[in-house]
């Protein structure tokens, strides 16, 4: 900031011939300017750290995304060996850059549910809260602007919620490195495309914050509302209970009800004759339910007999989050949350550790602690290398992803 001579001086603390008036002023024009105040965002608000984050990560995603889209020919067959792939958008568009090139393997189906119901049978794996939404907001937008468009509202409620819970026992640097790990995260992304993730984190990390304030309605509605979004959603109904039993009120019995938003979905397709969402897992996607030790043999077999590299990657970010997972700063509903997401995404075998890595991104605990950890041990310079690792291996799986690569789905 530039101050002329006869303003007040910050740096030599002298005043100008004007009197104390020019002085006062230039303080407080100092004040307001000083550029070290946009240093330090871990001194925002929450809600402001979260929607700096949410707009810059949607720029930044609409941006590599449509650029990508001019530049990658996915081969035709592997597009239309996916479902729902008869009517796509023509690439070379405006329109194709900025909605079509999302238009991605779950994002059709939710889309479809969102317009046509449940009227197919392997539609049933696709939990309907999320095209309820987008059908709502469709009243106003397309349906691929309002499906991208609830995934970023849902993203800045997850990072607001994830602040809220970090902000309890973690200092203000390590709050915001938890954010930026997470949104660097490789797949995380997808918080920004047409799938339901980012709203069920929301739900999740809300719910579990509401909870701790012993705001039980409010946390056992939002339970409920995440086990309609995603099958892991139901597993906060672990936290709940859990902190439920701790405070020993009356009024967290209501916790209780948690699961009921699963398993009405789950009623509903049994009332009306319905495949369930394990017999259409196993018909339309070759996945069969087993013990989690037999998923973990079958990779590792397929890492050393057919070397995939990309399955070790997936598999190695699986241990990571189990270890953190277990430290001992976590709180005990934390870690048998976060054992919990592990052990339901690992009894499918078939297409092993298939979309593992934003599986992954349900496990907060985890994120906490690497928070913490890097807060404690790494400089920012040290951080940022960690940091652009993780971002580069998302942006690999953000190609894939668009280049139709089902791996990275």
């Amino acid at each position: 900031m530039l101050i002329r001579n006869t303003y007040y001086n910050s740096d030599d603390g002298q005043t100008s011939p004007e009197g104390p008036l020019a002085t006062l002023r230039c303080r407080i024009e100092t004040r307001r300017y000083n550029p070290r105040m946009f240093r330090k965002p871990e001194s925002w608000p929450d809600w402001k750290i979260a929607i700096a984050l949410t707009v810059g990560l949607r720029t930044f995603y609409s941006a590599i995304a449509a650029a990508l889209s001019f530049f990658l020919h996915p081969d035709p067959l592997v597009i239309h060996s996916n479902a729902l792939t008869e009517n796509l958008s023509a690439p070379g568009s405006w329109h194709y850059a900025l909605l079509g090139v999302w238009e991605r393997f779950d994002t059709l189906w939710y889309l479809r549910i969102a317009q046509h119901g449940y009227d197919l049978p392997r539609a049933v794996v696709f939990y309907p809260l999320y095209p309820a939404a987008i059908r709502l907001v469709s009243v106003l937008l397309p349906p691929t602007v309002a499906a991208l468009l609830i995934s970023t509202v849902g993203a800045f409620f997850f990072f607001w919620g994830l602040l809220r819970l970090a902000g309890e026992n973690l200092s203000s640097m390590a709050r915001l490195r938890t954010l930026l790990i997470v949104s660097a995260w490789p797949s995380s992304f997808i918080m920004f495309a047409g799938y339901a993730e980012s709203l069920t984190l929301a739900l999740i990390v809300w719910s579990v914050v509401f909870a701790r304030a012993s705001r039980w309605g409010l946390a056992t509605v939002l339970g409920l509302l995440a086990g309609l979004s995603r099958p892991s959603g139901v597993l906060v109904a672990i936290p709940l209970l859990v902190l439920a039993v701790r405070s020993r009120r009356i009024s967290a019995a209501v916790a209780l009800l948690t699961p009921l938003g699963l398993l009405s979905y789950w009623g509903w397709l049994h009332a009306t004759g319905r495949l369930s969402v394990v017999e259409a897992y196993r018909i339309y996607q070759g996945l069969t339910m087993a013990p989690p030790w037999v998923s973990v043999r079958d990779v590792l077999r397929l890492i050393v007999t057919e070397r995939q590299g990309l399955l070790a990657i997936k598999f190695g970010l699986v241990v990571l989050v189990a270890a953190l997972s277990l430290r001992r700063e976590l709180r005990i509903e934390d870690k048998l949350f976060a054992m919990a997401v592990i052990l339901q995404m690992l009894m499918y075998t078939g297409l092993p550790l298939l979309g593992a890595s934003r599986y992954l991104l349900l496990v907060y605990p985890a994120f906490l602690v690497m928070g913490r950890s890097s807060a404690q041990r790494w400089k920012w310079h040290r951080f940022g290398i960690y940091w652009a690792a993780f971002e580069f291996f998302n942006l690999v799986w953000m190609w894939g992803f668009l280049n139709w690569d089902i791996r990275c789905a």
